[in-house]
């Protein structure tokens, strides 16, 4: 199994998470994270972009702090960091429910 750099608790900002958000196919990959409550196989995710560009999301959230990331034979697996509710107590429970209050499809 190959574990993947991910930033230190320490390391991981306010501003990165917001970035990496900012951005809608990253907000549906970690909606649906969210809304799985475990980890997912990378090739499970509803999203209409290539292998490419799925790959540089996977790492703009890992290097936000946001997934952890891992392989395992030829399989990607991530989940959402724990850590990251207790950086932002709440944070993302509010930007999910806000995104859906404005009506971003998630």
């Amino acid at each position: 199994m190959k574990e993947f750099d991910h930033p230190e608790i320490e390391a991981i900002s306010l501003g990165n998470i917001l970035l990496a958000l900012g951005d809608p196919i990253r907000l549906s990959i970690v909606s649906q994270l969210a809304e799985n409550k475990s980890e997912i196989g990378w090739g499970e995710f509803e999203v209409a972009v290539g292998k490419a560009t799925l790959s540089h999301h996977r790492k703009s959230l890992r290097m936000a702090g946001l997934i952890n990331h891992r392989k395992e034979g030829t399989r990607y697996f991530v989940a959402l960091r724990p850590e990251i509710d207790l950086i932002c107590p709440g944070l993302l429970p509010s930007i999910l429910n806000a995104a859906i209050a404005i009506g971003k499809r998630l």
